[in-house]
C-alpha cells in the first residue's frame, strides 16, 4: 500500500508541477509556451505518469478518477482516504515548489473562470464526465496503464484543455486547483474546481454501464 501512495504522489506532483508550471512559465516569459503548449503539456505528462506508475497504484492522480472508480466497484473504499491524501500532498508540493521559484508570481496556475461561475461550473462537469468515461473505457479494473490507455487518455486531457481552458481552466481535478489555490492564497471559485469535478466524474458511471453490454463497471 506504500508503494501506491508514494506513486500516487509522485504522479500527481509531476503532473500539477508540469502543468501548472508550464502557465507559470508561460506568464514569466511572456507566452512563449502558448495556450496550445500549455494543454499539450498536460496530456503528455499524464500520459507519461501513467505509463511510470499505472502498473504500480493505477496512476489516478486525480480525487474524482479514485472516487468515480470506488463507485464503479473497481476500487475498494477503504482506500480512498489514503488515495486522496497522497494526491493532495503531492499536489501541495508542487504549488509550493513552483512558489518558492517564482516569488513573484501572482497565481500559480489557478483556475478561475473567465466567463460566469455557472457557465464554469457547467463545462468542468461536462469534460469530466467525457474524461472519466474515457477512463472507464481503457482503464483495467481501477488501473490506468498500457500504451493505449496512456495515450488515449493523455490525449483526451489535451484535447478538453485546448478547447475549453481558455474559459473554465479545464481543470477536471480537484487537486489540480486546490494546491494552487492554497498555494497563492486565491480561494475566488474554488469550489467550482471541487465539485463539478465530482459530479462529472460520477455521472460517467451509469453512462458506461448505458453505452458497453459487458458492463464497465465490475472488478477486472
Amino acid at each position: 500500500m506504500m508503494k501506491k501512495l508514494l506513486a500516487e504522489c509522485l504522479g500527481t506532483f509531476t503532473l500539477v508541477f508540469a502543468g501548472t508550471g508550464a502557465i507559470v512559465i508561460n506568464q514569466v516569459a511572456g507566452g512563449v509556451i502558448g495556450h496550445a503548449g500549455i494543454a499539450l503539456t498536460f496530456g503528455l505528462v499524464v500520459m507519461a505518469m501513467i505509463h511510470s506508475f499505472g502498473d504500480v497504484s493505477g496512476a489516478h492522480m486525480n480525487p474524482a478518477v479514485t472516487t468515480a472508480f470506488a463507485a464503479a466497484g473497481r476500487f475498494a473504499w477503504r482506500e480512498v482516504p489514503g488515495y486522496i491524501g497522497a494526491q493532495i500532498t503531492g499536489a501541495l508540493a508542487a504549488s509550493l515548489l513552483l512558489r518558492f521559484l517564482f516569488p513573484a508570481a501572482t497565481t500559480l496556475g489557478d483556475t478561475l473562470p473567465a466567463g460566469s461561475a455557472m457557465q464554469s461550473f457547467v463545462l468542468e462537469i461536462v469534460l469530466t464526465t467525457v474524461l472519466m468515461l474515457t477512463i472507464l473505457s481503457v482503464s483495467t479494473g481501477s488501473k490506468e496503464k498500457g500504451v493505449t490507455a496512456g495515450i488515449t487518455i493523455g490525449g483526451i486531457i489535451a484535447l478538453e484543455a485546448m478547447f475549453a481552458g481558455p474559459i473554465c481552466g479545464a481543470s477536471m481535478n480537484p487537486v489540480r486547483s486546490l494546491a494552487p489555490a492554497l498555494a497563492s492564497g486565491n480561494l475566488a471559485s474554488l469550489w467550482i474546481y471541487l465539485l463539478a469535478p465530482m459530479i462529472g466524474a460520477l455521472i460517467a458511471i451509469p453512462l458506461c454501464i448505458g453505452t458497453r453490454e459487458s458492463g464497465c463497471c465490475k472488478r477486472c
